[in-house]
């Protein structure tokens, strides 16, 4: 029966990633790119200014609602997780270094996803029974294309339901668990004995503090969110960072194995990888995966943001989609290619790859601090995507069933410790596959609404500046 439903599986995670999903994309990516004036490029600059130049700007959040930077790091919290770590090793094994070209090809159209995404959930929220912003693809379908597409708005969150007990939640539980177990079998403070015992005690822990978490509600997700973040992206861009000096000689070759590597997997991967098609394909998949432009979930937490312009807020998109892909992912990228480690090219690889570049330059020391990286990556995916479960539940039964879905979200993270999950890490990438569907539609049908909104936002822009010009 398993072995059925792994093959059922891989068929539909072969088409939903195959074709299909390139062409819906990027194909979308790129309309929204040209009918917005490559407006995440053109306005780069002001958009890191009006996200980045206010992060740590003290501002309170009213009632149901998170301030513009909790919004973003909570989203951030569940895009910035193993992805990062295990998504990008899996792509240069499989799809060789051009992998990463296309990484970046993807997250550079994904900003534009992303800024209409975000604009979209907050200009299409509501307000829930408790009073607090709820928003996202499932909305925006309801609110912005009526009634008859409804269907497609419970299809997003029926999908999304589904992934996330996976994506969100054991498959980084089981990340968390390995990275735990690593450091202290390497240390020798645990025998490989008591792995087993190890694995249910820290799945139990992660189920009871992701409890605490969750129960307390929107305000608390927002107030770990905001401290986790910073600490976690900052303890791992300085180890990145450290590396890519210790290494720098070898920075051109291995930007010459990206870029050549794209059109030609062969020359560098020995010809295990040979096709442009598979390092297309790995490199934009994992880039979603990481990134989620296109599949709609970090808008579900940008619609909870305490703001009246959706077009701001939707530059904390641009913002979000360059931090994880173009900053992180390109920092874990440059680990492993740098360090010269053995990549096993046309096998599966996670995060043991990506240890394995920090250890093979820093010595074995290093594994606790990449332990610390990667539970932090881990469980601040596991926080974000309990708020898009929750919000998809919602959407489909009401707001009874939040405590039901609450518990049964902690209860699966012991689950996530205990068991192999190389079958849910499948089901997951397919049911992501499946919510970007309908989520690109809608996006694509409310384009217009996207531009009206950024007219709206420099129209105002312009109209705030011209006294203070005559001035």
């Amino acid at each position: 029966m398993l072995e059925i439903i792994t093959n059922i599986n891989q068929v539909l995670n072969n088409f939903i990633w195959g074709v299909p999903a390139m062409v819906c994309i990027l194909g979308v990516g790129l309309y929204l790119a040209i009918r917005t004036g490559f407006l995440p490029l053109r306005k780069f600059g002001y958009a890191m200014k009006n996200t980045l130049g206010r992060l740590f700007k003290k501002e309170k959040a009213a009632e149901g609602a998170l301030t513009p930077f909790q919004a973003v790091c909570t989203a951030l919290s569940a895009t910035v997780g193993t992805g990062n770590i295990a998504g990008v090793a899996g792509a240069i094994a499989i799809g060789g270094p051009g992998a990463v070209f296309w990484m970046w090809v993807s997250a550079l159209l994904g900003m534009g996803t992303k800024f209409a995404e975000v604009t979209l959930a907050v200009h299409f929220r509501e307000r829930n029974k408790n009073g607090d912003y709820v928003g996202g693809p499932m909305y925006y379908i309801k609110n912005g294309l009526g009634k008859n597409w409804m269907w497609l708005a419970y299809l997003y969150a029926f999908f999304g339901v589904c992934a996330v007990f996976g994506t969100g939640n054991a498959t980084q539980v089981n990340t968390i668990t390995a990275a735990i177990n690593t450091a202290l079998v390497n240390y020798n403070i645990l025998s490989a004995d008591a792995l087993s015992t190890s694995n249910l005690v820290i799945g139990i822990a992660i189920c009871i503090i992701v409890a605490l978490i969750l129960i307390g509600g929107l305000k608390r997700i927002g107030r770990v969110s905001e401290k986790l973040v910073p600490a976690m992206a900052l303890l791992y861009i300085l180890l990145g960072i450290g590396l890519i000096v210790m290494r720098f000689d070898r920075i051109p070759a291995v930007f010459a194995s990206i870029f050549q590597g794209a059109f030609n997997p062969s020359a560098f991967t020995g010809g295990v990888v040979g096709s442009l098609f598979i390092s297309l394909q790995k490199g934009v998949s994992r880039g979603i995966f990481s990134n989620e432009a296109g599949l709609g979930t970090g808008s579900i937490a940008h619609a909870c943001a305490d703001t009246n312009d959706p077009a701001k807020q939707g530059l904390y998109g641009i913002f979000e989609v360059f931090t994880d892909t173009i900053v992180v992912c390109t920092l874990t990228a440059l680990v492993i290619l740098l360090s010269g480690v053995a990549i096993p090219y046309g096998q599966a690889a996670g995060a043991e790859l990506t240890i394995s570049g920090f250890t093979s330059v820093y010595g074995n020391w290093i594994s606790i601090f990449t332990a610390i990286a990667m539970c932090c990556f881990a469980f601040s995916t596991i926080v974000g995507w309990g708020l898009y479960g929750a919000r998809c539940a919602e959407f489909l039964l009401g707001s009874k069933i939040l405590l039901p879905f609450n518990i049964a979200y902690c209860l699966v993270a012991i689950l996530g410790a205990t068991t192999d999950l190389g079958l849910i890490w499948g089901i997951s990438d397919t049911f992501n596959g499946f919510m970007a569907v309908p989520n690109l539609i809608a996006v694509f049908l409310l384009t217009p609404v996207v531009l009206k909104l950024i007219k709206e936002h420099f129209d105002k822009r312009q109209d705030s500046a011209e006294p203070a010009a005559e001035e």
